[in-house]
C-alpha cells in the first residue's frame, strides 16, 4: 500500500507570503520520507463545503510545476482536473510540459467538474452533465492522441483540432497515466474501463468500495478489458496520527480490496510537519500491506 499527500487548504499562517515555503517544505518532506504522490485540487475558488469560497486556492498546473522544482521522485497531478477548465489540446500540451520538466512524474487526474459557482464567476461555460459527460470522453482521446504518434485532425462533437502536434512528447512511455475520479456507475465507471489506468473513489467503507469495484469489473467485462490493468486508488479523511492502529486497521480492509493506495489531505498550520510524522510512524507499517 503507498501513500498519497492531497493539499487542498491553503488558508494557512502568515498566507500568502508564507505559501511558496510551505509547499516547498511539504513537498521535501514527502519526497524523503516515502511518499508516492502528492496532489492539489483543480479549482479556482475553495469549496464551498470544505471553507468559504473566498479562501485562499492556488491555481493546481502553476502549482505543479513548482513542486516538481522542489522533488526528485514525487509522482504530481490534480485530483482532478475539471473538463471543463481547459481546453482537452491545451490540457495535453500542460501535462506533457509537466511530464518533460519532473523528469517523467506527471499523471493526469480529470473528471467531470462540478463546481458551478467558480464557473459563473469567471466565465467559464458551465454545460449539462451530459455535455460534460462527452466532454470528458472527447477529451480522453484527444490526450491519447496527442501523445502518440499521431499529429493528424481529430473531429469530435465537441472539439475539433486541425492538428494533434505535441512536441516535446511526455517523457513516460507511452504516455503519461491517466487517472479518472468518481463513482457514478453508468458513465464514470465505464470511461475508468475504457480509458483509465487508475481510477480514484472517495472514502465509502469498505462494503460501499466493493460494490463500486464490482460495477467497475463489468464494465472491464463489457469492454474487454483485463481490470487488472487499472490502478485501485482512494481518498479518505480524517487524521491517522489520532490513531496510527485504527488507520492502518482501515488500510489493509482497503487493501484486501485491491486499493493499492490511499490519498491523506496535508492539514495546516504544518503540513511538511505532519508528513514527516507520517513517514516517522505510518509509511513504513502501511507499506507492509
Amino acid at each position: 500500500m503507498k501513500l498519497a499527500i492531497h493539499f487542498p487548504n491553503f488558508t494557512m499562517p502568515g498566507e500568502p507570503e508564507s505559501l511558496s515555503g510551505l509547499l516547498a517544505a511539504t513537498a521535501r518532506a514527502a519526497d524523503e520520507g516515502g511518499v508516492d504522490t502528492m496532489t492539489l485540487m483543480d479549482h479556482w475558488f475553495q469549496m464551498e463545503q470544505r471553507a468559504p469560497a473566498t479562501d485562499p486556492m492556488l491555481e493546481g498546473y502553476t502549482t505543479l510545476g513548482f513542486l516538481a522544482g522542489h522533488s526528485s521522485r514525487l509522482k504530481l497531478g490534480l485530483l482532478v482536473t475539471g473538463v471543463t477548465y481547459r481546453y482537452p489540446g491545451l490540457l495535453a500540451k500542460i501535462v506533457a510540459t509537466l511530464d518533460v520538466l519532473s523528469e517523467g512524474r506527471a499523471f493526469l487526474g480529470l473528471g467531470a467538474a462540478w463546481y458551478e459557482r467558480e464557473h459563473l464567476a469567471l466565465g467559464v461555460p458551465y454545460p449539462p452533465i451530459a455535455t460534460r459527460f462527452e466532454m470528458l470522453e472527447e477529451t480522453l482521446q484527444i490526450c491519447q492522441q496527442m501523445w502518440s504518434d499521431d499529429e493528424g485532425p481529430y473531429e469530435g462533437r465537441h472539439y475539433q483540432l486541425a492538428e494533434t502536434i505535441c512536441r516535446p512528447r511526455p517523457i513516460q512511455a507511452p504516455r503519461p497515466p491517466i487517472l479518472l475520479g468518481g463513482t457514478g456507475e453508468k458513465k464514470t465507471l465505464r470511461l475508468v474501463a475504457q480509458y483509465a489506468d487508475a481510477w480514484n473513489c472517495f472514502d465509502l467503507g469498505p462494503e460501499g468500495i466493493a460494490a463500486k469495484i464490482a460495477i467497475l469489473r463489468e464494465h472491464c467485462d463489457a469492454v474487454g478489458r483485463d481490470p487488472e490493468e487499472i490502478e485501485l486508488t482512494a481518498i479518505t479523511f480524517g487524521d491517522p496520527l489520532a490513531d496510527v492502529d485504527a488507520f492502518l486497521a482501515k488500510a489493509e480492509a482497503y487493501s484486501r480490496l485491491g486499493i493499492t493506495k490511499l490519498w491523506l489531505s496535508a492539514p495546516p498550520p504544518d503540513p511538511a510537519g505532519f508528513v514527516a510524522e507520517l513517514a516517522d510512524t505510518v509509511i513504513p507499517r502501511l507499506s507492509e500491506l
